[in-house]
């Protein structure tokens, strides 16, 4: 069983957005009062009993992580040549009708959903702001598969929203769109100068937690009911990381 001696590694903010999130699901499935007591009864169960699996992903009780350092690392400038993509500057008139075919589809929808210092989600009216960096990504024989952007760059205070897409279907879950999102913040803290980079996302399950965790991003906070999608409101998560915490 769990000590009181053990303290969780787990931040009380990913842990309160997580169990929202649930709850606001388990809610619509039609749990009552009595099923929600069950439900943590058996997640007690299964904890107790799952604590010292091999697949618990905890080494001398510090999370493994894949957080990005900036020290050491070469100026980034576009092109961005990483170890299977490119990433290279946006062309205003022939990448646009890639960004709106990729956000045709369910997942690709989400791209720009959450933005919440916006009213502008017009990606033409994006792309050709001075507010907004897009760059394109690219396998290695130039071909699009997907986009990644700074938004609402804010040179005063040095923070601006990041935003990522693997647009093309047959090239998600290969971990392009984590490799893009690494380079991609290494150029923002290197040569835009950015101190803090921060995203919004109405996705606020445990993996996609766990994924922007695993780069440096920290929960910080949940802003209720902010986004209107086919009608129905949704919590948007918010994290952030600082360049002071790559170096």
């Amino acid at each position: 069983m769990l000590t009181f001696m053990e303290k969780s590694k787990i931040p009380d903010t990913t842990i309160e957005a997580l169990t929202r999130n649930f709850f606001k699901e388990s809610l619509d499935y039609g749990f009552k009062y009595e099923d929600h007591l069950k439900f943590v009864n058996v997640l007690l169960e299964y904890a107790i009993n799952t604590k010292n699996t091999k697949n618990n992903k905890i080494e001398n009780g510090t999370y493994i992580t894949d957080s990005i350092k900036i020290s050491n690392s070469k100026n980034l400038g576009l092109p961005i040549e990483a170890e299977r993509i490119l990433i290279r500057d946006a062309n205003r008139e022939t990448d646009l009708k890639f960004i709106d075919e990729w956000q045709k589809d369910k997942f690709g929808r989400y791209f720009l959903l959450s933005m919440t210092n916006s009213q502008d989600s017009v990606v033409e009216n994006l792309i050709n702001s001075n507010y907004n960096k897009f760059g394109i990504i690219t396998l290695k024989d130039k071909a699009p598969i997907g986009v990644v952007a700074f938004l609402n760059i804010d040179k005063v205070h040095k923070k601006a929203e990041l935003r990522k897409l693997i647009g093309a279907p047959e090239h998600r879950a290969h971990g392009y769109g984590k490799e893009a999102t690494r380079y991609w913040i290494k150029y923002g803290f290197q040569k835009l100068n950015l101190k803090k980079i921060y995203l919004n996302t109405i996705d606020t399950n445990i993996h996609n937690i766990k994924i922007n965790e695993e780069m440096g991003f920290k929960v910080e906070g949940i802003l209720r009911n902010e986004a209107i999608v086919d009608g129905v409101a949704h919590d948007v998560l918010r994290m952030g990381l600082l360049a002071e915490d790559c170096l």
